[in-house]
């Protein structure tokens, strides 16, 4: 059996940096450090940043006035900044400059007068949060085609559309036709807003993909990037497997198969897919770990100016 290791995978800057964060602020702040919201979607990066002291909560009512909250890679609705400010809390801001983008985008082009259709998956932190920039009924949220073939606005009303960062490259292709066939005057990127970790991995899960009788993507199940990979597997026609830990595999799904893939999702640490890797050998004769490098990525982004200072 050989094993082939997609490469890009794992961490992305985003996703780095929201952990340095965390650990920064600890370090700078002392325990305990709240953090609204899973700091990036892996229960395993959560549960270390828990042992050192940070304190996960769901709403900023949870968190004491004064305390140093920290809002997660996903970033938040305006409303989330008034209620810290209300509560006299220090806010430390990991949200992923690229999703930061997305928001930047979302007020310019409501400030000309267009109204906004996010392309995005309801419920996802990062669409609850886009959708928080702009006020009820100057944004609309689409996930399908059929959602774009319901939207009904005025002949003379301006429209711009952006998008989720995590989103599948095609299925997001085929939205963003839909609405410029209905909409010939819309404005927006033309390939979304999908970041450069997401188009990466998918294009090296989609190499990997020709080669593969069974796809393995670590990553956890909230964790929308990492769902997409899986789902690429799968459509590809491979076998294909979204895992949280090396707990999660079973024997069933490597009868009869030569060749196994591995990805892991934007916010999956190498650890586990290192351990992914030890489980299959300790149970398989492995005759080659093999790492297929589609490209290198070279993308940091610089810490808060507060975590850095003194």
């Amino acid at each position: 059996m050989r094993i082939l290791l997609a490469n890009p995978r794992g961490f992305c800057a985003g996703v780095d940096r929201a952990i340095q964060i965390v650990e920064k602020a600890l370090e700078k702040f002392g325990k305990p450090i709240y953090v609204r919201h899973e700091i990036v979607h892996n229960k395993t990066v959560v549960d270390r940043l828990k042992q050192l002291g940070a304190v996960f909560v769901e709403e900023l009512d949870e968190v004491p006035e004064g305390a140093v909250v920290i809002f997660s890679a996903h970033g938040v609705a305006e409303t989330v900044y008034e209620q810290a400010a209300q509560r006299r809390q220090k806010v430390i801001d990991a949200s992923c400059p690229l999703v930061k983008k997305v928001h930047w985008s979302a007020k310019k082009q409501a400030g000309k007068g267009a109204h906004v259709i996010l392309i995005g998956h309801a419920g996802h932190a990062e669409v609850v949060g886009t959708l928080g920039q702009l006020p009820p009924g100057s944004i609309s949220l689409v996930a399908t085609v059929q959602d774009v073939e319901k939207l009904q606005f005025p002949k003379d009303q301006s429209l711009a559309y952006i998008t989720q960062t995590t989103l599948s490259v095609d299925e997001t292709r085929e939205v963003i036709q839909a609405l410029k066939k209905k909409f010939p005057a819309i404005t927006g990127p033309e390939k979304g807003d999908l970041c450069y970790a997401t188009t990466n991995r998918q294009a090296a899960v989609r190499e990997l993909c020709s080669e593969v009788d069974l796809l393995l993507v670590v990553g956890s199940s909230n964790s929308s990037n990492s769902n997409r990979l899986r789902e690429l597997g799968t459509s590809a026609g491979v076998s294909s497997y979204l895992i949280g830990e090396a707990a999660d595999l079973c024997d069933e799904w490597f009868n009869g198969v030569e060749t196994v893939g591995i990805s892991s999702g934007a916010s999956a640490p190498e650890e586990v897919v290192q351990q992914v890797v030890l489980w299959i050998r300790e149970r398989y004769p492995v005759s080659s770990v093999e790492n297929r490098v589609l490209l290198e990525e070279n993308v940091h982004f610089s810490l808060p100016a507060e975590l850095i200072a003194g």
